[in-house]
């Protein structure tokens, strides 16, 4: 098994590990309760979210993110490594000036500190909105880059 695969399984091992032992938490895309579109000031106009779980210990949140098609995040960093994996769509995030193109099943830790910014394509005929589970390895915050 090659280590991406290793680390990912891992990844989710540990994700859900928590929750298994204190609470069941049981998500399907289609049953989840999105919050408000909102967005702007850097944010993607339209983003959604649904709080999945905040860890006790570290303040941490495990959460889904729907970013529409087209939509863009603007360079920011985070004080907490961040982990995110793509559930639906297609996404390419810039990440200390790197682009990578993530699609359904890709993943990605994203180090504390690190510049990122999120782009959603828009391609006619091809539209589709992307959906991310993420966890924070500590509080969330956003630092937007000048």
């Amino acid at each position: 098994m090659s280590v991406k695969i290793t680390h990912f399984i891992l990844t989710l091992f540990l994700l859900f590990s928590y929750s298994a032992a204190a609470e069941t938490v049981n998500f399907s895309l289609e049953s989840i309760k999105w919050g408000k579109p909102g967005g702007g000031g850097g944010y993607p106009v339209g983003v959604r979210t649904q709080l999945i779980e905040t860890d006790e210990s570290t303040a941490g949140i495990s959460y889904y993110a729907l970013f529409p098609a087209g939509s863009h995040f603007d360079l920011h960093w985070h004080s907490f490594d961040e982990f995110a994996t793509v559930l639906q769509g297609e996404v390419t995030l810039q990440l200390n000036g790197e682009a990578l193109k993530l699609a359904v099943g890709g993943y990605v830790k994203i180090p504390g500190r690190a510049e990122h910014s999120w782009d959603v394509p828009n391609v006619t005929g091809r539209e589709q909105d992307v959906i991310l589970l993420v966890r924070r390895r500590g509080p969330a915050d956003f630092h937007f880059a000048k």
